[in-house]
């Protein structure tokens, strides 16, 4: 194996060992670079060849082999933060971040809570007897962990939110994380207050974690800060948590840990991951000069999270732990249909797009969705126009009304209208409330009743309605896929969730240690500079 450097004749150090323990060709030397959990030094032959050597002895007296450098084990647990790992008892600092609608479903939670890594259940969406359908089966499956379920922000259907974190509450979920939130809420303070308790030292023993994926410095504010006072007030009011719980709360960040949500599917403002780690580690370190919290917030990064050079990055930027998502959509063990899972394994890192967002469409908010074979993200922006141009259904012009009830929603508006007088009947009924004494709220439900449903037709693989699928999806889809091209990852038939982020973490820590030869001067041959899964 020679490298392109030149290199001096004498050295500080030689290796002397058994010719078995060094290696010169590529594949020797690939194999013992992927020994994580061994030492290595890296040689040198009289004739300039470079090889890897394990085990041996260092000698000053020449007569062996030079040495240019040395490295250090490097097991996938070393990334990170080892306090994430004990805190949540998983043996790498990764876990996979929920996806709505069950996508990231109890089969994914369970299938990587067997292998050592956690995953949170994506809640969002669904109702909450469902939600207690999956609680009850990933606890059966994994009662002592690893496993978190998703909580999502939901401004327009509080009850929504609040029964869920009551079911949270009531099976003593573990962990929770928070997504989309602008905001805290009160259904958010109530699952961490009441998992607080005092310890015989005096100490705060915190038994609802909480996991928050936030993209802007205000809002991460509140979340490395302890729950506001009146919020804990009201709920001691309402008697849902006690006086010393909320006296607890006061002494303790909202949240264990921050998950920076960089440029990902669903939810997102594309923001650089390069700027927010940064950004959100200075702003936690001043807060952790002024609160002196036993155990610091940690910050972790999600969004773009698809590639082992993508985990390294985010993971040599100084954050705690890694969250995939959208490359676990396009797993066996996803709730997606096979038809979107076939999709994804084509999805290039171009052929993502923002669309507005379902839960939070009055608001403008975006989602991240696919754009190949399918005419959502279209139509779905063609909504919005609508209901920002007009005040009521009524207002719309006859073609403009008649081309949405044949070419999108297929079905009369009264007819939706009906089914969404049902659906929100039993769901909840303040929005029907709203919606019969402000006809632009009407409008704004008609219109979510697409906007939800596309994302079910997505997740059933609805026949008929493929050009209305909404995948949630960030461009790590693509950046996966250009990876694993020409492996046996490259066929949606073989991407299972363990593997798949085993493998990520595996290349994180192989190209760790090519940076470090890197830092030391040292250059391997271009076939050995990335990671392949095999």
């Amino acid at each position: 194996m020679q490298t392109l450097n030149s290199y001096p004749s004498t050295y500080p150090l030689y290796w002397h060992g058994s010719p078995q323990d060094a290696a010169f060709e590529p594949i020797a030397v690939r194999a013992m670079l992927l020994d994580l959990d061994i030492p290595l030094h890296i040689i040198i032959r009289s004739d300039g060849e470079v090889g890897v050597a394990r085990k041996g002895a260092l000698s000053a007296a020449p007569g062996g082999y030079g040495i240019l450098a040395s490295l250090p084990s490097q097991p996938i647990g070393s990334l990170g933060d080892p306090a994430f790992r004990s805190t949540y008892g998983v043996s790498a600092a990764l876990y996979a971040g929920a996806m709505a609608n069950g996508i990231a479903s109890e089969e994914m939670l369970i299938t990587l809570g067997k292998t050592g890594l956690m995953g949170s259940f994506g809640a969002g969406g669904l109702s909450p007897s469902r939600v207690e359908t999956a609680i009850r089966k990933v606890q059966a499956a994994l009662p002592d962990g690893p496993y978190a379920f998703n909580l999502l922000h939901s401004p327009f259907e509080p009850a929504v939110e609040r029964r869920t974190a009551e079911l949270y509450v009531q099976y003593h979920v573990p962990v929770v994380e928070a997504s989309a939130f602008l905001d805290l809420s009160p259904a958010l303070v109530h699952y961490r207050a009441s998992g607080l308790s005092k310890a015989s030292d005096g100490s705060v023993q915190i038994h609802h974690r909480v996991i928050a994926k936030i993209s802007r410095k205000e809002v991460a504010r509140r979340f490395m800060e302890p729950a506001p006072a009146d919020l804990l007030n009201a709920l001691v009011n309402e008697g849902r948590i006690t006086p010393a719980q909320a006296e607890l709360a006061g002494r303790v960040p909202v949240a264990d840990d921050i998950t920076v949500e960089a440029d990902s599917g669903g939810h997102t403002d594309n923001r650089p991951l390069v700027c927010l780690i940064p950004t959100l580690l200075t702003q936690r370190d001043a807060i952790q000069a002024k609160r002196n919290y036993p155990v610091p917030v940690r910050i972790g990064a999600g969004g773009g999270i698809g590639t082992p050079a993508a985990a390294l990055a985010a993971f040599m930027m100084g954050a705690a732990y890694v969250v995939t998502g959208s490359i676990n959509q396009a797993c066996l063990e996803s709730g997606a249909a096979e038809a979107v899972r076939r999709l994804l394994a084509q999805t290039d890192m171009a052929d993502v797009t923002m669309a507005p967002a379902a839960d939070m469409f009055e608001m403008g908010v975006r989602v991240q969705v696919v754009k190949r074979g399918t005419m959502f993200a279209m139509r779905a922006a063609k909504l919005y126009e609508l209901y920002t141009r007009y005040n009521s259904l009524e207002e719309i012009p006859p073609v403009e009304r008649e081309k949405l009830e044949k070419q999108v929603f297929r079905r009369e508006i009264e007819a939706i209208w009906q089914d969404t007088l049902r659906f929100f009947s039993e769901r909840d009924p303040k929005q029907i409330e709203r919606a019969e004494k402000d006809p632009h709220q009407k409008m704004a439900l008609v219109f979510r009743w697409y906007l939800g449903l596309s994302s079910r037709w997505a997740v059933n693989g609805e026949p008929g309605r493929e050009m209305d699928y909404q995948v949630w999806c960030g461009p790590a889809m693509g950046a996966f896929n250009d990876w694993v091209r020409g492996t046996p990852l490259a066929e949606p038939a073989n991407r299972h969730v363990a593997e798949v982020n085993w493998q990520i973490l595996t290349g994180a820590a192989y190209l760790a240690r090519l940076r470090m030869l890197g830092l030391s001067g040292v250059r391997l041959p271009a076939s050995l500079e990335a990671y392949t899964p095999a």
